[in-house]
């Protein structure tokens, strides 16, 4: 091998390796904005059942319970039919209220609050609001966090 052919190799090399390492960077979700080894889950609630708002209300602290809370960032984001049990007056209120306090974030989608007419007054007071339930779920999961709908 020649000397010409040995450096045309090398740099060859380390461009393959430049542009491996960008593409690595690139796929690897930003960490910065999350606490060192924290996870992150965002529960996707879009069905009306009790059962269904209880099994999130369980994943959601059992997985506080594994990894311990201060570990762990949990979102559960309602909309569609699911919001209902996000009302003052549902059957799921006083386990929201603590989910709410153990550290779990609970939002109710906007757009679903419009579309049946409900306002602030008519939900728990403990939860949160965004404007669109499944754009939250999409920036969430496009951000790293794990996406659980049980």
């Amino acid at each position: 091998m020649n000397k010409r052919t040995f450096i045309d190799c090398m740099a060859a090399s380390l461009i393959s390796v430049f542009f491996a390492a960008s593409a690595l960077a690139q796929a690897t979700p930003n960490k910065a904005s999350q606490p060192s080894g924290a996870q992150r889950v965002v529960i996707q609630v879009s069905d009306a059942e009790p059962a269904k708002w209880n099994l999130a209300l369980n994943n959601a602290k059992n997985v506080q319970e594994e990894l311990g809370a201060k570990n762990v960032e949990i979102e559960i984001v309602a909309y569609g039919p699911g919001i209902g049990m996000l009302k003052f007056d549902a059957p799921a209120a006083s386990r929201i209220g603590d989910a709410v306090k153990a550290g779990i974030k609970v939002v109710a989608c906007e757009n679903t609050m419009r579309a049946q007419k409900l306002n602030k007054a008519d939900m728990n007071a403990d939860v949160g609001y965004v404007p669109a339930g499944v754009v939250e779920i999409m920036q969430r999961q496009a951000q790293g966090w794990a996406y659980l709908r049980p």
